[in-house]
């Protein structure tokens, strides 16, 4: 069908161009436009297949994906890109790279025997080209089906809350806090699908001398969150790293809690620190926003700033609340910005969200509340 998101698969790998494809083709919104072994195929087959997003492998020969990221860049070509990373070896560092280059995202392939984590990788994919893909064809004036339109495939659509759907129509009626906003001493951010490029936004323009710190959940697999924080490191400001355990939150830090673990905050009477934990999943991730957000309540309680920005799901939406219910401030990525409008709208709708903000004036407010405060 001609309005579903059409996905150009690149990869060296017929077993995982296959792979990928019969992905694609059994989730209802998408369809595979075409396939290409290397980044040479694939500029040759972008202007006949016109596709709404590419799948990109890193590893390929005679042109592989950074160099197709910079062939892309050179000609123009803004169709976005997904990567397909590999842990092994720099594949981290690479991956970072790729971001850096204008990639949108990225998604780790299956490891060691393919079929045990397929179905994982399989939701995370095609939520995320459905996301892409149709914020894509929304920037190209076609249209963009919902849920309801897709044709009917054997499998079961991937993410329910990928449809965008829009906030609730009347004013949302938020919860009351138990007391007023106090000084703000600590921001907390909890973000997913999208975050590469919506944190970079947010931090490349962020104010130097606001006096909070900030730590971060950015749902990322285990591997890739150091890579990231010293990518962000390059263009912010402030100070960012990968959360260690026992690490002093600071003025002038952002703290990424690593892949697979969870942070939190723990307050002591000369100093706050990071703390790190293998306690399991909570709302399905680890780390997990709603893990950070809580913490921070119990130690910061109306002292906090709280943000949810772009993602599928719900991870952050309650423990947001919490935030909100000690006295602190909470922000929302507003829905025209958000990649996906998972997390924002199910805090918005509970009444955890004080105000909805778009990503390009983010920085901006987030750097405005915190020095109101100083």
């Amino acid at each position: 069908m001609a309005d579903e998101v059409s996905v150009l698969v690149v990869d060296d790998s017929a077993l995982m161009r296959n792979l990928i494809s019969k992905m694609i083709e059994a989730t209802p919104g998408l369809v595979v436009a075409d396939k290409a072994m290397n980044g040479v195929f694939a500029l040759q087959k972008i202007p006949r297949c016109n596709p709404d997003i590419i799948v990109l492998d890193l590893e390929m020969p005679e042109m592989n994906g950074i160099e197709f990221l910079k062939e892309r860049k050179k000609q123009g070509i803004t169709i976005p890109v997904i990567i397909l990373s590999s842990i092994a070896s720099r594949g981290a560092e690479v991956t970072m790279e790729a971001l850096s280059l204008g990639a949108s995202d990225f998604i780790q392939k299956p490891s060691g025997s393919i079929s045990e984590d397929i179905g994982t990788v399989k939701e995370n994919l095609t939520g995320m080209l459905l996301a892409y893909g149709s914020q894509y064809r929304r920037s190209q004036g076609k249209k963009v089906l919902t849920p309801a339109e897709y044709p009917k495939k054997e499998a079961p659509p991937a993410q329910d809350l990928l449809s965008r759907k829009p906030a609730a129509a009347g004013p949302v009626k938020r919860i009351e806090p138990l007391r007023k906003p106090g000084k703000i001493e600590i921001i907390a951010i909890g973000i997913s699908t999208g975050g590469p490029d919506a944190l970079r936004e947010v931090f490349a323009h962020i104010d130097a001398d606001i006096p909070q710190p900030i730590v971060v959940v950015q749902h990322m697999p285990a591997g890739f969150t150091l890579e990231f924080a010293r990518s962000l490191d390059r263009l912010c400001p402030l100070e960012v790293k990968e959360a260690e355990d026992g690490d002093v939150i600071k003025s002038g830090r952002i703290l990424i809690a690593p892949g697979s673990k969870h942070l939190e905050v723990e307050r002591k009477s000369l100093a706050t620190i990071a703390r790190l934990s293998d306690a399991p999943p909570v709302s399905g991730h680890r780390p997990s926003a709603d893990v950070l957000f809580a913490s921070v309540a119990l130690a910061f309680q109306n002292h906090a700033m709280g943000v949810i920005m772009t993602g599928m799901g719900r991870d952050g939406a309650t423990q947001l609340g919490s935030i909100l219910r000690e006295g602190g401030i909470t922000l929302g990525q507003d829905e025209a910005s958000s990649i996906v409008y998972g997390m924002p709208r199910v805090a918005y709708e509970m009444g955890h969200v004080m105000e909805q903000v778009p990503l390009k004036k983010m920085a901006e407010r987030i750097s405005s509340i915190a020095k109101a405060q100083r």
